[in-house]
């Protein structure tokens, strides 16, 4: 698990919290369980911003680029580094015009086979800097002759190199965007591509990450079927840590 970088994270917070906290409206017939485990090819609320207006969406974790052949490729997309995002074919396109956040209120590394889990000191939600596409199937038609194929819609979480808070578990980490700066990073706007990387570097600050602790827990959330509270007790071995 500890080679990969930002695997598995939580989204406990109740939808109506987060449309305060992330500014957008909630239509009364969605439904958001407590997930204490996500983790690649789950589905995992993003929001995008067309015209301004920000949106809730569903998206699958793992990009899927639009012109891929092979869908099964995602699971290997589940981050994409900052240094190189204008460079790789994956990711380039999607960087220019299709940016989103990825909304979660924890997440978990490794440091060798102790998992850690890094959240707020206040449990409020923050967001990933992500990057979405839209795959369609190759066309599957009916005896009616109608297009049955659905876009999928998937993310993936951008990682960079770790700032000193979380440099002492593992030399990366995602993104964690300030709010200030939610806006510019959903704008429409391609000329602005230069400045967004500058959002990339030390996400959230060194400084700012003092609302943020770090809590040694058991590897019952090593397995995904865990999704439950279990995954984020301290683990009998907290004590000892620090």
């Amino acid at each position: 698990v500890n080679s990969m970088m930002c695997v598995m994270f939580t989204l406990r917070t109740s939808l109506n919290l987060l449309a305060e906290h992330f500014l957008f409206s909630v239509s009364p017939d969605i439904s958001l369980p407590q997930k204490y485990n996500i983790a690649p090819t789950h589905s995992v609320a993003t929001l995008t911003a067309p015209l301004g207006q920000r949106q809730l969406h569903w998206m699958h974790w793992g990009l899927i680029p639009s012109w891929s052949n092979d869908p099964s490729r995602a699971s290997r997309m589940i981050n994409a580094r900052s240094e190189t995002l204008h460079e790789k074919p994956s990711f380039r396109q999607a960087f220019q015009k299709r940016r989103c956040l990825i909304l979660a209120d924890g997440y978990y590394e490794w440091q060798t086979k102790q998992p850690f889990f890094i959240h707020r000191s206040d449990n409020q939600p923050f967001a990933f800097a992500g990057l979405w596409e839209s795959w369609t199937p190759p066309q599957a038609s009916t005896e009616s002759g109608h297009d049955t194929t659905q876009p999928l819609h998937s993310t993936t979480i951008i990682t960079t190199e770790a700032n000193d808070f979380a440099a002492s578990i593992h030399h990366r980490m995602p993104v964690i965007l300030n709010p200030n700066n939610y806006d510019r990073w959903l704008a429409d706007d391609a000329s602005q591509i230069d400045t967004l990387q500058s959002l990339l570097v030390d996400p959230g600050n060194s400084n700012e990450m003092t609302s943020f602790e770090m809590t040694a827990v058991s590897r019952h959330v090593n397995k995904v079927a865990n999704d439950d509270p279990q995954c984020i007790e301290a683990s009998a071995t907290q004590q000892e840590l620090f």
